[in-house]
């Protein structure tokens, strides 16, 4: 798989409109779930993109490159995706609603020990 070639997509939305969403099609409710603006979730974005990177590398390996993509990259990515759980839990392919970001507090001043653990120079831990 070390051969140099131009991708077939340009970007990881023209992979989503032009091959993922027409060649992935799931019942959605329940079980499956979309946004259609699925841009707007970062989590999607994130799993998208490594899906289409590594789609555009296995789609070159002749043999089996596509069957190693799903099994290691869709078939992982997928379930988590769509998941009732997933980036569009609280979305209908129609209607799309903002995911609920977790609070995040600053730790106090001293919190973090900024003198280095002797432990940690010792073992590299």
């Amino acid at each position: 798989m070390n051969q140099v070639s131009e991708p077939v997509y340009r970007s990881v939305e023209e992979w989503v409109t032009s091959y993922f969403a027409p060649m992935f099609r799931r019942t959605l409710g329940g079980e499956y779930r979309w946004c259609a603006r699925w841009w707007q979730h970062a989590e999607a974005i994130s799993r998208l993109s490594g899906l289409w990177n590594a789609w555009e590398v296995h789609r070159l390996d002749p043999g089996n490159g596509i069957s190693v993509w799903y099994r290691d990259h869709l078939d992982h990515h997928l379930p988590i995706l769509l998941g009732a759980r997933g980036p569009f839990y609280q979305c209908t392919e129609d209607i799309h609603r903002e995911p609920h970001q977790a609070a995040v507090l600053p730790a106090p001043a001293d919190w973090w020990d900024d003198e280095p653990d002797s432990d940690t120079e010792t073992t590299g831990v």
